[in-house]
């Protein structure tokens, strides 16, 4: 590629999809649901059964819809709550994409509050990569001018050109997702299970 081929979209959406296809999809490939609700200390912020998310009904920081729901409170209470690999997705899934998704590029409403989370690891992957698909389509459809466009209302900087946002969005599913590999590899060295 020379200058004359140079594409601000295109380039944005590979910095997401070259360190997907290379660096993450292999190592959440085959996650566990003992590894998705595990936790290395006591009270993490996860996904829960909704019978399990408060006696006898759920308290005010459970949300969701279906059989399962998310601890979340804002603001985030000091020190922040650990959270398990199932609150990590839940929040990847929810809170960075199928909102953007629902704001920006015509996805279904979501919310942490109207969302049905996944109790098993492989729906929470599945979750995941509609979501993903969605985003990097909607990427697409901005062209170069969509870019630089204002984000819009939906975001806390409507003025900020669009581009911030993917930006943004990129930095989040890095962050997060390297966290979640992160967790794999301690449940794995802590109980001596194999790969």
């Amino acid at each position: 590629m020379d200058a004359h081929d140079f594409s601000w979209n295109r380039t944005l959406r590979e910095q997401w999809e070259q360190h997907y296809q290379y660096q993450l999809r292999a190592r959440l490939q085959d996650l566990t649901d003992e590894e998705y609700f595990w936790s290395p200390v006591a009270g993490p912020w996860t996904v829960r059964p909704r019978a399990a998310a408060g006696e006898p009904a759920p308290g005010p920081d459970a949300h969701g819809v279906g059989d399962f729901l998310v601890d979340f409170t804002y603001p985030m209470p000091e020190p922040a709550p650990f959270t398990t690999i199932a609150w990590r997705l839940g929040h990847v899934i929810v809170g960075v994409l199928a909102v953007r998704n629902a704001a920006h590029f015509g996805g279904p409403p979501a919310s942490y509050e109207s969302w049905e989370y996944a109790g098993d690891a492989a729906t929470a992957l599945t979750q995941l990569e509609t979501q993903l698909d969605r985003w990097l389509a909607g990427v697409a459809s901005l062209g170069e001018d969509g870019l630089r466009a204002p984000i819009g209302p939906a975001e806390p900087f409507p003025d900020a050109p669009t581009a911030a946002l993917v930006l943004h969005i990129h930095r989040e599913l890095i962050h997060h997702l390297s966290e979640v590999c992160l967790l794999r590899d301690l449940y794995l060295h802590r109980s001596g299970a194999s790969r």
